[in-house]
């Protein structure tokens, strides 16, 4: 299902914005109803909920004495709570004591930093439901490898396979047990190979490609691939006119060329395609849990053909998910301090303008991709959110933890010195992601 079905043709930029735009809202309201909700629920009084910056567009105020507002500016959004900044007073007359135990400021400890670690909570809950929901919707490989699917493959690539065919060994690796065993190091290089299948119950051998065809799975982002407009699905059958049917012979050209653009023979749904795609050096991810960097030209790969899914339960959909956001966190917080001590480039930094690429190409990915980046990116901004910096939550539950160490909040002259650092912190470190988006790593 392509999302374009549903957001007005406005063009790449309209579109791209919006795409940003409806995320970045998502992501807001959810955290920003995690402040309010539990704030709620310690007792404290919520005076505005609010949407965006800037001057209001719509606006209505609910039982409670809450008004809830959508701004002009939907880059963010706030709580303001009763008191926010002076517990003794409200609206510059005096309160009772019932009355200052519902604003921020004269709440108990527990019922602020609650208040104020939820909205990071949040983020994480939604990353977590909406990985569960994906995984319950699209499904999980079965533990039997089948195939499902050998569309959009040229004529005879996939050479005696049929769609149904169980699966149980590839060459001299059996996969009867699952695919955990299979991969490009324990694979022979051949183009052609013995496939042992199960066909209406028959076991019997036919010949078949090598699995991890030259076909593009997925495209990266921010990639020369991107950039010349190949697609998930392209067949590649020849790299600088070599003639390539194995996925790592790709990746082999690209790196040895060290940038210098090449030259990739396409076959898209029965049209012949010529692309020269100018790799990028880029910093990636290691098993050991540092980087490498490496020219790569944004194709992902994998097995040549869709195998068949089935429902998870719902515990394995929340384990799976659970799984995703832990390595999300640790993979992003090993990135920041690989960047802080120089092992990787600053250009791995991304601001406001390549989120905003970011989620245009994933809305035109699709429903399921574009909902799979919301998930990311909430798991990213829930974590942004607790780095103890001033300004930020986990800056104020510095201070919460401060406070209940020593029995007293610092004091107004140290708490306006740390915010101020904390926003210059900010601040620069937003200006340098921006540069990196539009000037620097463009």
């Amino acid at each position: 299902m392509d999302l374009t079905q549903f957001l007005p043709q406005f063009g790449g930029a309209a579109f791209t914005v919006a795409a940003f735009v409806l995320a970045i809202s998502i992501i807001v309201a959810i955290h920003e109803y995690g402040h309010y909700i539990v704030g709620r629920w310690s007792g404290i009084h919520a005076e505005v909920f609010s949407l965006g910056f800037g001057p209001v567009l719509f606006s209505r105020k609910d039982r409670r004495g809450t008004l809830w507002q959508v701004a002009a500016l939907p880059l963010g959004g706030y709580v303001k709570f009763l008191g926010d900044s002076n517990a003794a007073s409200v609206g510059g007359r005096e309160v009772t004591a019932e009355q200052r135990r519902r604003t921020m400021m004269g709440a108990p400890l527990w019922a602020r930093a609650a208040t104020v670690l939820a909205g990071p909570v949040f983020n994480f809950i939604l990353s977590l439901v909406m990985f569960a929901a994906l995984i319950l919707w699209q499904g999980v490989p079965t533990d039997q490898l089948r195939i499902a699917s050998l569309s959009g493959l040229p004529p005879g690539f996939a050479l005696d396979l049929r769609e149904g065919d169980e699966v149980l060994a590839i060459g001299p690796v059996d996969v009867t047990d699952g695919t955990e065993d299979l991969s490009s190091e324990t694979m022979p290089l051949e183009p052609v190979m013995d496939w042992k299948v199960r066909r209406d119950g028959t076991e019997m051998v036919v010949r078949g490609p090598y699995p991890f065809a030259p076909i593009a799975s997925g495209i990266a982002l921010d990639s020369g691939a991107r950039a010349v407009d190949m697609r998930a699905g392209d067949v590649i059958l020849a790299v600088d006119g070599q003639p390539v049917f194995a996925f790592d012979q790709i990746a082999k050209v690209v790196t040895e060329g060290e940038g210098r653009p090449v030259k990739f023979d396409v076959w898209r749904n029965g049209e012949p395609l010529t692309f020269v795609v100018t790799p990028r050096r880029t910093d990636l991810p290691t098993e050991d849990g540092g980087f490498e960097t490496r020219w790569i030209a944004g194709l992902t790969g994998g097995i040549f053909f869709e195998p068949t899914v089935e429902s998870p339960g719902i515990a394995e959909a929340f384990g799976t998910a659970a799984i995703q956001i832990k390595e999300i966190v640790t993979a992003s917080i090993s990135g920041l301090l690989h960047i802080v001590r120089g092992d990787i480039s600053l250009c791995n930094l991304s601001g406001p303008v390549g989120i905003a690429q970011a989620s245009g190409a994933m809305a035109e990915n699709g429903i399921s991709d574009f909902l799979l980046w919301v998930a990311v990116l909430s798991t990213a901004v829930g974590l942004m959110n607790l780095f103890p910096i001033p300004v930020l939550d986990g800056g104020h539950l510095v201070f919460h933890a401060w406070e209940g160490l020593t029995g007293r909040p610092p004091s107004a002259a140290a708490f306006r010195v740390l915010m101020a650092v904390g926003l210059t912190v900010i601040l620069g470190v937003t200006l340098l992601a921006i540069l990196n988006d539009v000037f620097l790593c463009s």
